[in-house]
């Protein structure tokens, strides 16, 4: 039984973007693992790039017909053999260490369940996102934005069998930050403060052809994981009134002087939403 599974579910990937995906695992520095490849696209499959690696940790998957990406996800999981589950996507890439620490971490921490990093964005240019690292504040961080990078993270397969907890397809394309919140009463979180992975930006990652239902999918996440958590927005809600407090005062004319019912609601909406925003921008290092 292998230590981690790796798994990368790939759907008409770009070659040479899909080669640099798969030799960043093969030459990390921990090697107890096994690396499911699941193609999501029978008709433009990969298998032959797949298959021109000689290493028999890759077991490659082909689904019959499409299934799209939470399914694919969620079948991954049910092939895993490994204690710890590596999430990865196919067109990024992990540094050499990734694995190994990440590893590390999990062994010495029983009660964290999700452990991520920083990670580089890089295509044109570079920079880099640094997360919160101790679990109260991911999971404060979580009532507004998604800070462990799910391409980069690496899950307890324990915690996801024992509470019944899989990746929901209503909200893909964020279902990575529904299966973030759905864990925060079960487990901890730790993002451990190094750049271990490298997320390649470009015209084609979801978040920018699926931007629209993304932003939808995680507005529904919000407000959900804001109701079942009171005591954890309450947190979010204080440090961005400690962080932005005197930028308040300068912007409540609005409210005294131009609000009439229903604009009013609108305002402090407007308000209580650029704050959010503006903390998350900080959690993520911009």
């Amino acid at each position: 039984m292998p230590k981690v599974s790796v798994l990368m579910p790939v759907y008409k990937t770009n070659e040479s973007y899909l080669r640099e995906a798969i030799e960043s695992i093969l030459n990390q520095s921990f090697s107890d693992f096994e690396f499911l490849i699941l193609d999501d696209c029978p008709t433009d499959s990969r298998e032959a790039v797949v298959k021109s690696y000689a290493d028999n940790r890759i077991k490659y998957f082909k689904n019959e017909q499409n299934l799209g990406i939470t399914p694919s996800r969620n079948k991954l999981i049910d092939l895993a053999q490994g204690e710890y589950l590596a999430v990865f996507d196919h067109d990024d890439i992990s540094l050499p260490e990734r694995l190994a620490k990440q590893v590390a971490y999990l062994d010495e921490h029983p009660e964290v369940g999700v452990v991520g990093c920083d990670v580089e964005f890089f295509q044109n240019d570079k920079k880099i996102v640094r997360q919160p690292v101790e679990s109260q504040k991911i999971k404060v961080a979580l009532m507004s934005i998604c800070c462990v990078a799910h391409s980069a993270s690496m899950i307890r397969k324990s915690v996801l069998l024992d509470n019944g907890i899989r990746y929901e397809e209503e909200f893909s394309p964020a279902e990575d930050y529904r299966l973030w919140c759905r864990l925060i009463p079960y487990t901890e979180f730790h993002n451990i403060p190094e750049v271990l992975f490298k997320y390649r930006y470009h015209v084609t990652n979801t978040s920018k052809t699926q931007k629209n239902k993304m932003d939808a999918a995680s507005f529904a996440i919000r407000a959900q994981v804001q109701a079942d958590f009171p005591a954890l927005y309450n947190l979010f809600m204080l440090e961005a009134w400690r962080t932005y407090r005197f930028k308040l005062f300068g912007v409540l004319p609005l409210i005294t002087i131009k609000a009439r019912g229903f604009k009013a609601k609108v305002y402090l909406f407007e308000i209580i939403k650029l704050f959010s925003c503006k903390w998350s921008c900080k959690l993520k290092g911009h």
